[in-house]
């Protein structure tokens, strides 16, 4: 699990190099804003749209290769696209990137399931795993993209490599785990149920997306604070997030699956109502932390609960778990850039404090996955 929790992050790192490095295209190369967003929406078409068809590929064929080729892909497209100059050359290595990041998660997650077993603690590792690399990003990629430019992506790519190699080594052992799993796997697929957890995964992605999309924002043109202020309340809802993915795997093993995804619903809405009414720069920081850490309890519940529900094929629940319904988030969140640019950061902060009520609802319908 440590092994599939150090892969999640280093996909997922890339991920989240794309909004770290889109406004250095921008300054670096002059792109347009129109430009910049068509990158964003590059790297969110390329993970999102293919990851319920890999998934399928995932559970009807061995591809053991495919989370080491996923890694691998996702590193080098990023890592690659600041060394180029053509606009269509760069989106192109953006979208394969995205493209590489879609082919790890149904890979992984299905592996990393047959080596967690039962345990949602122990699935929690593989999810924090993400958690971990959309943080560190932005943490990483900033000096560099600061000293270096965009060029400064090249330095991405050696983890990729890396990971992509130690994947690849360990599969037979990853295949050997998935002919014990195939083996012992029963039951009967439970869709509708896995329609009302993919429902509020979707809502889960819109909040966190527009959390993380206009936190800084808000901390500079509302609160008026300093740059590095705002960066300090995105750096600490992301880990918050970290925390919050592990906390909620020990908390599904006590209080069950469905009851943890029900109690994170409830507890994320006083925490955003807290972080857009308290006044000044810094007391909000505290709800920062939670709004990320409780917004966070139910992911890997989600995970793994969407794979007790679609038990012969655990590839499809992952692709849609960790990969579309994710993405989703991304490809709303221009909505709420148009009631930023209407009523200022601070109305996106006021549809976000009421965006969870429909997971909290959605939460009532979900049942415990059979036995």
């Amino acid at each position: 699990m440590r092994l599939w929790g150090i892969a999640h992050a280093v996909d997922d790192l890339y991920q989240g190099l794309v909004p770290a490095s889109v406004p250095y295209f921008v300054l670096d190369r002059g792109y347009s804003y129109v430009a910049a967003s068509g990158l964003t929406l590059a790297a969110t078409l390329g993970s999102s749209v293919p990851q319920p068809f890999l998934g399928v590929l995932v559970d009807r064929l061995r591809v053991g290769w495919m989370a080491a080729a996923g890694v691998g892909l996702a590193g080098l497209g990023i890592g690659l696209s600041g060394l180029v100059q053509p606009y269509f050359g760069v989106w192109l290595l953006i979208l394969l990137s995205g493209l590489g990041v879609a082919m790890f998660h149904p890979a992984a997650g299905k592996s990393a399931r047959e080596a967690a077993g039962e345990s949602t603690a122990a699935m929690s590792v593989f999810a924090a795993g993400g958690s971990v690399g959309f943080f560190l990003a932005p943490v990483l990629a900033t000096p560099a993209l600061v000293a270096w430019g965009v060029g400064s992506t090249a330095l991405f790519i050696p983890p990729a490599v890396l990971v992509a190699y130690v994947l690849y080594r360990n599969r037979h052992r990853q295949q050997v785990l998935a002919a014990k799993a195939s083996a012992t796997r029963t039951g009967v697929d439970r869709w509708p149920p896995f329609l009302v957890l993919t429902a509020i995964e979707v809502v889960r992605s819109v909040t966190f997306f527009g959390v993380s999309t206009f936190v800084e924002l808000y901390w500079i043109k509302h609160l008026h604070a300093s740059h590095a202020l705002g960066g300090t309340a995105l750096a600490l809802f992301l880990g918050g997030g970290v925390l919050g993915t592990l906390l909620g795997g020990r908390i599904a093993d006590r209080i069950g699956l469905v009851r943890t995804v029900q109690l994170g619903g409830v507890l994320v809405i006083p925490m955003l109502v807290g972080l857009r009414l308290t006044p000044g720069p810094y007391a909000p920081l505290l709800f920062a932390v939670l709004a990320g850490l409780t917004l966070n309890i139910p992911f890997a519940v989600l995970v793994k609960l969407g794979q007790d529900y679609l038990p012969t094929r655990p590839g499809t629940a992952a692709g849609v778990t960790l990969g579309l319904a994710v993405s989703i988030g991304g490809l709303i969140s221009p909505a709420f850039g148009v009631a930023a640019d209407a009523g200022g950061p601070q109305s996106v902060f006021v549809i976000l404090c009421f965006v969870p009520i429909a997971a909290t609802a959605l939460g009532w319908f979900l049942a415990e996955p059979e036995r």
